[in-house]
């Protein structure tokens, strides 16, 4: 099986490292980390560097394609052509098209998800509204057909743990799981909006704006404006034409 995981400069580096450590364990399996051209991808903390280890044009028909999401380039990836492109055609013939976090908006984006309900980050849902796509905040893992979509960042492990058992089933999983350990017991109980407090997630939101560069969230939040006008325009123009 071929496995193509994208890495875009900025992306979260979980989002991609979190699946591809279970990915990993399926039998024989080729995964390719994919962008323009290989070569170093400096992800959105800034320091810790991810590699593409393929391009997109040696990698047109993968069996399973993998897209993360980010803190500070997620919207202004979005308006990468060669990347909606090729997301656009690989999909045509993949037999999984998966997301973690707001890569939900970047297969959105792509069109793959006209029409169908999907999950991302809790900052990203109003986004995918705005492609037509129903946001489902309240479940971890949304299935439509093919198409997976995961919560944000840590959900790519129970993405790919999932992958493992409907791919190669219940009892490689169960092993990959001890493999890795995977026998999550959180300290706190504040890791989706509907358990936090308002002050929990106040602090979310004030921890996103030290963890990223000024210059950085700016260009963030220009992009997913002129992101929502578009997409608010393009919907205006197809009710005009009914």
């Amino acid at each position: 099986m071929q496995i193509a995981i994208v890495v875009y400069p900025g992306m979260t580096a979980l989002d991609a490292v979190g699946p591809f450590e279970l990915l990993r364990t399926l039998p024989d399996p080729e995964i390719r980390f994919v962008w323009h051209e290989p070569g170093p991808i400096v992800t959105d903390s800034g320091v810790l560097i991810l590699a593409a280890t393929h391009s997109f044009e040696e990698t047109p028909a993968p069996d399973l394609i993998l897209v993360g999401g980010s803190l500070t380039s997620t919207m202004q990836t979005a308006g990468d052509e060669r990347l909606l492109n090729w997301l656009q055609r690989a999909h045509t013939t993949s037999t999984w098209t998966v997301s973690v976090c707001s890569g939900s908006v970047l297969l959105a984006a792509a069109g793959v998800l006209a029409g169908m309900t999907a999950t991302s980050h809790w900052a990203a849902l109003p986004v995918l509204k705005s492609y037509g796509v129903t946001p489902n905040g309240k479940q971890r893992i949304v299935r439509e057909g093919k198409i997976i979509t995961a919560a944000g960042v840590s959900a790519g492990l129970d993405l790919g743990l999932w992958l493992v058992g409907e791919i190669a089933g219940r009892e490689r999983a169960e092993a990959a799981q001890l493999l890795i350990e995977y026998d999550p017991q959180p300290p706190f109980d504040s890791g989706h909006l509907s358990k936090a407090s308002v002050t929990t997630k106040a602090r979310a939101v004030v921890l996103t704006t030290q963890l990223v560069p000024a210059r950085e969230l700016a260009s963030e939040a220009a992009a997913g404006s002129k992101l929502l006008w578009v997409n608010a325009i393009n919907r205006a123009r197809q009710l005009t034409r009914r």
